[in-house]
């Protein structure tokens, strides 16, 4: 009778996980269990990597006088600094350094996100690991003799794991109401922005220079106090170069490029959802597996709520990697030139010259409507079960299978274009 007892309790709580467990609630579910366990795995990242190298004496990193690690720490991880965006609103760790004359400096590729504050205690790193997404981690910038490379988690997750990041440790822009001591008017609310949002609501809070037409933003001004929050767009709009407040001098570059930011908007999002699907496919798996242990059956059974679970979660990721419900531009974008070519220049390219990479910037961001990060190692190490869910959802997508209104920005010519690049450049398309 009481082993009895036992399995029926063993049971019940089984099934009350599957039911709680779905890619709505990832958020409830402890990170640090089974399958997931994020504290306990050792990264597999482009910071762990860089780490075991410096550990190894495989590579030497070079200490600068204005900017300390910053400069090898970006030749390293090939970030290039054109990619520079600057932020101004006291959004980070770093707050009380972070002011509209000493606003943050952030640097990108595909895989990592790197914070630079002026004379701050430490570099700001943010990788993305192929199985667990965002790993956070710290560089002291105090310490001229040795980079020392520390992770840090728990004091990220406030602000990195919620609702606006899909429930995973990940990564998000925000844009908010920013006073002149850069301080958010929280009471006129906030964002977190992607390539969904309109450019009206994107960047306050933060430095943008190129030029948009007659597109307007919440870029390079700040909250007018005495006349309840209004903000002075006209005078943040189509600026060449930085404000003399932002003392251009001090950074690597004299840009807060507009097209980059705009692609750091996409990237991080996009590597959420990615996060999201291979945390609900794992999770679904391990349990399924569990369920059919206890019932015998045979190993690669999957239920009709698994199935779901995954389908949810891939639609998701596929609606937001082909574009879906992108803010329509209704003037063109134009950026630093240094920093667009140097993005295109490292596109996979087709017979016909033609990348994932390639700009649009007149009505849309780029010129086929398909995510370049599917290229990455986080997308192309998802669980097989889910990315081949999201290969046939593609495929369907791209062959005119689906005719869904979700994916009605994508034309023709669009689809076709895009279906034949992953055909001849994505292993996962070349059969």
């Amino acid at each position: 009778m009481n082993v009895f007892r036992i399995s029926l309790s063993v049971l019940f709580g089984i099934l009350a996980i599957a039911v709680l467990t779905d890619a709505t609630t990832l958020a409830q579910t402890d990170r640090n269990s089974p399958p997931i366990n994020y504290e306990s795995t050792k990264p597999d990242d482009n910071v762990a990597r860089l780490a075991e190298k410096l550990a190894n004496s495989e590579v030497e990193l070079q200490w600068d006088e204005k900017h300390g690690w910053l400069p090898s720490f970006l030749e390293a991880l090939d970030i290039p600094s054109t990619s520079q965006t600057l932020v101004f609103s006291k959004t980070s760790q770093q707050n009380r350094k972070i002011r509209p004359s000493s606003p943050r400096a952030i640097y990108f590729n595909d895989n990592v996100y790197l914070g630079f504050v002026q004379q701050g205690d430490f570099l700001e790193i943010a990788a993305v690991d192929p199985k667990q997404g965002a790993i956070f981690y710290t560089v002291d910038q105090h310490n001229s003799k040795q980079p020392m490379i520390a992770r840090s988690s728990e004091q990220c997750m406030s602000c990195h794991e919620s609702h606006k990041t899909q429930d995973v440790p990940g990564f998000l822009v925000r844009s908010v109401y920013p006073k002149k001591s850069g301080h958010p008017d929280f009471r006129l609310g906030t964002e977190h922005t992607d390539h969904t949002t309109p450019l009206q609501n994107r960047f306050g809070g933060w430095y943008v220079t190129g030029h948009h037409g007659g597109m307007r933003h919440r870029g390079n001004v700040f909250v007018d106090e005495s006349q309840e929050g209004n903000l002075d767009r006209e005078s943040g709009a189509n600026l060449n170069r930085l404000p003399s407040v932002a003392r251009p001098e001090l950074h690597l570059e004299p840009t807060s490029d507009i097209v980059a930011l705009m692609l750091l908007e996409h990237q991080t999002q996009f590597h959420n959802f990615v996060t999201q699907a291979s945390w609900t496919a794992r999770q679904a798996l391990h349990q399924q597996a569990t369920m059919n242990e206890l019932f015998e059956r045979t190993a690669d059974y999957r239920s009709d709520t698994t199935q779901r679970r995954l389908d949810s979660a891939a639609s998701e990721l596929v609606e937001y990697l082909f574009f879906a419900n992108e803010f329509k531009l209704t003037s063109p974008v134009k950026g630093r030139s240094e920093f667009a070519e140097s993005f295109m220049s490292k596109g996979v390219r087709c017979s016909q010259g033609r990348s994932l990479r390639d700009l649009d910037l007149q009505t849309r961001m780029l010129r086929y409507p398909c995510s370049y990060l599917v290229y990455t190692e986080s997308f192309n190490a998802l669980p097989k079960p889910i990315l081949e869910i999201v290969k046939v959802k593609m495929l369907a997508v791209l062959r005119e299978e689906n005719d869904s209104e979700t994916f009605a920005h994508l034309g023709a010519r669009d689809r076709k274009a895009i279906l034949e690049i992953l055909g001849e450049t994505h292993p996962l398309f070349r059969d």
